[in-house]
């Protein structure tokens, strides 16, 4: 895990948009242009950024950073990450329109999880004898494609709205989903000599024989991306833009080799002295497997089907007040992934003719409060940009939620 987080992170430093994972938002800026676009987030309204750290970069998690967040946690919680990168075209000889052509991957990882299911997998169930932990809900989705991509953007209807539109050919890598439903549950008796595990769950996994080679097709699919910008009056300030852009609206087909697992059961163990599922060190309990367990209580088959990928939604309202001060405010939301309504409010300010700093300010996703810091160069060859959404997990890990970053570069063409 560490090493394959510092091998997106290396390639996010080579990077360019906003931490939309759109590539139409910043056209305004770059223009026909070459790019190599990169972005990551991470999450969750209920584990604390240091706790998040330790999956990351490796490392022993103690006693008070698990309760940190075992202390302040709700009943259920959502944790997510998106990490993704490509390589963008915007060309054309048109003064009117430009086409589009890229290439992208997307990992995107995303849970719902109840307060019993965190403690009991980072405390065991020692500490809930003659308890019953509730697990109803809690679900895991991890998926990874590549995308190629086809679009057009019409930049000057009536001289200043835009409308882009692309379409993608989908290849599914991987795919895990398994969610608990309504009663999943774990009891440990008073003395720790039964558990009873109400298993009610579906759960899906792609052909794992080839998960590490990005070139293995496991399921095929197709996306679209819808951009419109169009400025508007407004009694306010010196002029209003209103940006509406819905990226990822599709879905994937997983081949026939992927295995589906369902379970609705009740499974016991009894004669056995189990205080703590952390730490099975009984000899008589080493016929109880992984393989045994699923084999005799889920019905495994072979089968395609099909799912939705996480559709992002973004709705920004630009008031630019003087010639180098904009407000913008936003609306984000993310379909199929655990994802929490998003609000934010951008203020930018041109520092000099070429650079431009923005302060955001948002809250919700997959984190709380989120406090970030970005700075563009645009010149009219090039155009940079680095910044964070959520620089309060790099600051104040210990008591914030979420992280991420952003570094972008393109190099524009010749007029």
């Amino acid at each position: 895990m560490k090493t394959r987080f510092i091998l997106y992170f290396c390639l996010y430093s080579l990077s360019v948009f906003p931490q939309y994972n759109s590539e139409f938002l910043n056209f305004e800026k770059t223009g026909r242009s070459v790019s190599i676009n990169g972005e990551y987030e991470l999450g969750s309204n209920g584990i604390y950024n240091s706790l998040l750290n330790k999956f990351i970069f490796g490392g022993y998690i103690d006693q008070k950073t698990k309760d940190a967040s075992n202390n302040h946690m709700k009943g259920m919680n959502v944790l997510g990450a998106n990490i993704n990168y490509d390589v963008s075209v915007f060309f054309g000889r048109n003064t009117r329109y430009s086409y589009l052509l890229g290439y992208k991957d997307q990992q995107i990882i995303n849970s719902s999880f109840t307060k019993d299911f965190y403690q009991l997998m980072f405390y065991g169930n020692k500490p809930y004898l003659n308890e019953t932990k509730n697990l109803s809900g809690t679900n895991i989705n991890s998926l990874r494609f590549q995308e190629l991509k086809l679009g057009f953007i019409w930049h000057k209807i009536d001289t200043t709205a835009k409308v882009g539109v692309s379409i993608s050919i989908l290849k599914g890598q991987q795919l895990f989903y398994i969610k608990a439903k309504e009663g999943s549950s774990l009891y440990t008796n008073s003395d720790g000599t039964q558990l009873i595990f109400n298993s009610d769950f579906n759960m899906a996994l792609s052909d794992t024989s080839h998960k590490k080679n990005p070139f293995i097709y496991n399921g095929v699919g197709a996306s679209a991306d819808i951009f419109f910008e169009t400025p508007y009056k407004s009694s306010i300030g010196k002029g209003s833009v209103l940006t509406v852009n819905a990226n990822n609206i599709g879905f994937l087909h997983w081949f026939d080799n992927s295995v589906q697992y369902s379970s609705d059961s009740t499974f016991k163990f009894e004669g056995y002295h189990i205080n703590n599922l952390l730490d099975l060190k009984d000899s008589t309990l080493s016929s109880i497997n992984r393989d045994t367990i699923i084999k005799n209580t889920t019905n495994a088959h072979h089968e395609s089907f099909n799912v939705n990928i996480p559709t992002n939604l973004l709705i920004i309202n630009k008031i630019r007040f003087t010639n180098k001060f904009v407000l913008g405010t936003g609306f984000r939301y993310l379909f199929n992934s655990n994802f929490k309504p998003y609000f934010f409010t951008d203020a930018e300010y041109q520092i000099t003719p070429k650079i431009t700093g923005v302060l955001h300010i948002a809250y919700g996703g997959y984190s709380r409060l989120n406090v970030g810091l970005a700075f563009s160069y645009n010149s009219p060859s090039w155009f940079f940009k680095l910044g964070s959404n959520s620089l309060q997990g790099y600051i104040s890990p210990s008591n914030t939620y979420g992280q991420g970053a952003f570094i972008s570069i393109a190099k524009k063409f010749k007029r």
